[in-house]
């Protein structure tokens, strides 16, 4: 019954919003709070909404913050609100609650929160999908990215909401099922998964993901990183196994290395960038934020790159 009272609700904000769609109205770009609630949870939330783009649908990316941070500091910290501005794509940025973790990390290590219609990932799905009805997103084109918690989160709503997510990003994070608790969650932030989860809550082939890393971060060790692409590539429906691998060097004197990985029809589905020397901090961010390197490549800029390379594909493509 609440599903079916939560699935008229939506459709009914789909179609008022839909009524004024026809004339949009103009003005600066909108960064506003919002709380969005399902069956008794609540979760607040940071939106920005560009000027840019009125009139039709527009992708949607989900911003998941880390550890101690916010979403004011995050759009801070990663510039993407800039992008969007340039872009014209919407910003979603739930706010973990102290109440829900006292260091406001998403529970990404706790079982109940690795399922796709319980604890956090069916409460971010449902605050996606309203976001998607009231500001008529373009439902083909939604991703999410997250660093360090909020990585490790994004990776399980790729993963367990395949069907929302048409592209993941993880930054400093961890594969989803790495951890089972607090004392597994510590264990395998410090030395790196010793193999791959055996109770990962994926439900088919993972989306198309994105992953950035440290090779010298003490906070998340890198080897959980290449657990995140092993995962991704474990989940694909062919492709190449062998990436095409790049060395490189951002403006500011970072050096990278890059492998990019194609799937069967010669996309590259999955891509992972090394930062040599970094440690856990948002490549390419701003110092104004929290846990940022400037130095770093832009790692925004690329995730949204890949992002819009990676809309949902069709029915028709998924059955060939």
């Amino acid at each position: 019954m609440n599903s079916f009272l939560e699935r008229l609700g939506r459709a009914i904000r789909r179609l008022l919003s839909g009524l004024g769609r026809a004339a949009p109205p103009l003005g600066p770009d909108q960064w506003t709070d919002g709380t969005f609630s399902q069956q008794g949870r609540a979760i607040a939330y940071k939106l920005f909404v560009p000027a840019r783009g009125t009139g039709t649908p527009r992708p949607l990316v989900v911003m998941l913050h880390g550890c101690t941070q916010n979403p004011e500091d995050f759009a801070t910290g990663t510039g993407m609100n800039r992008l969007a501005a340039e872009r014209g794509f919407l910003v979603l940025y739930p706010a973990q609650s102290p109440r829900a973790n006292a260091g406001k990390c998403w529970n990404w290590f706790i079982t109940q929160h690795q399922r796709a219609d319980r604890g956090e990932p069916a409460l971010l799905a449902a605050l996606t999908r309203e976001v998607i009805d009231l500001h008529a997103a373009d439902p083909g084109r939604v991703y999410v990215a997250g660093l360090s918690a909020g990585g490790a989160m994004a990776d399980i709503l790729g993963r367990t909401h395949p069907e929302l997510f048409a592209a993941v990003g993880v930054h400093s994070g961890l594969t989803a099922g790495a951890a089972h608790d607090l004392m597994s969650a510590l264990a395998v932030m410090k030395d790196g998964p010793a193999a791959a989860p055996a109770d990962a809550p994926a439900v088919g082939p993972a989306p198309p993901t994105i992953v950035f890393h440290g090779d010298a971060d003490g906070t998340v060790h890198p080897l959980n990183g290449e657990r995140v692409v092993a995962a991704a590539l474990a989940q694909r429906e062919g492709g190449a196994a062998v990436p095409q691998q790049s060395e490189g060097r951002s403006p500011q004197g970072q050096a990278f290395t890059r492998r990019q990985y194609a799937d069967a029809r010669g996309r590259i589905d999955v891509e992972a960038w090394l930062l040599h020397g970094a440690g856990h901090a948002w490549a390419g961010g701003s110092a104004a934020g929290s846990f940022t390197d400037p130095a770093g490549p832009d790692a925004s800029a690329e995730m949204l790159r890949f992002f819009l390379a990676h809309p949902m594909p069709k029915r028709a493509d998924k059955d060939r």
